[in-house]
């Protein structure tokens, strides 16, 4: 069972799930979630460069956070790099901290409370960087690098730099996670995947399909039978 919904903090998404045991695919997005299990307790799961393969016990109950692009490291007070391809315990990141704010939201945490867990962190940081959520915005939308660049201000130096710290990754490999997240959200519309390399700026089918099984581990019809 899994289920999500929009969080109050803008951009981000509350989720849920009792897991029937086994392994699941979470593909990357860029993105960093404050995560707690009914096992593990408080987790921080960092940007993934490629599909992460999940595992939970039966039974096993699950409440995430998933934080919009470059908001991450506001919120866990580290740059996002440092977390790629990771599930790092939340006591890594706050030492004592953690331990207060895991007895706070008990055995049963609400998603509200993880909310405002994440809000607070983000009041106390001055909230994220505002570089983030452009540079994200204009990379989702089929931006260039080059024009990301030039359109925030930055040389495409200083842009890799930035970018590292906060979505784990520089803009050119972000930008293929995202292009390849927008694919698959058209082509669950009921779009043929020939129109969707089209309007998504693969050079063709063939790219599109190459593309998503370097980032995902399989090819674009596995994920759409879902």
């Amino acid at each position: 069972m899994y289920r999500e919904r929009r969080a109050a903090l803008r951009g981000a998404v509350l989720w849920a799930s009792v897991s029937a045991g086994g392994a699941g695919r979470v593909l990357p997005d860029g993105c960093l979630d404050l995560l707690w299990s009914s096992r593990s307790g408080l987790v921080v799961a960092g940007p993934d460069r490629t599909a992460y393969r999940s595992a939970s016990a039966p039974g096993e109950r699950w409440l995430g956070l998933r934080l919009p692009p470059g908001t991450g490291p506001a919120v866990f007070g580290v740059p996002a790099d440092e977390l790629r391809d990771r599930r790092v315990p939340l006591d890594a990141l706050w030492g004592r901290l953690a331990a207060e704010v895991a007895e706070r939201l008990g055995d049963r945490p609400t998603g509200a409370a993880l909310e405002a867990v994440v809000a607070a962190r983000l009041a106390a940081a001055g909230g994220p960087d505002p570089l983030g959520a452009r540079v994200a915005a204009l990379l989702a939308a089929g931006a260039t690098v080059a024009a990301t660049a030039a359109e925030v201000g930055l040389g495409p130096r200083a842009l890799h730099r930035r970018s590292q710290d906060l979505f784990g990754y520089g803009p050119k490999t972000l930008a293929r996670i995202l292009r390849m997240r927008r694919a698959l959200a058209l082509a669950r519309t009921g779009l043929g995947l020939a129109e969707v390399a089209a309007r998504s700026g693969y050079a063709d089918q063939a790219h599109l399909t190459r593309d998503v099984r370097e980032l995902a581990g399989v090819p674009p019809a596995a994920l759409l039978r879902r």
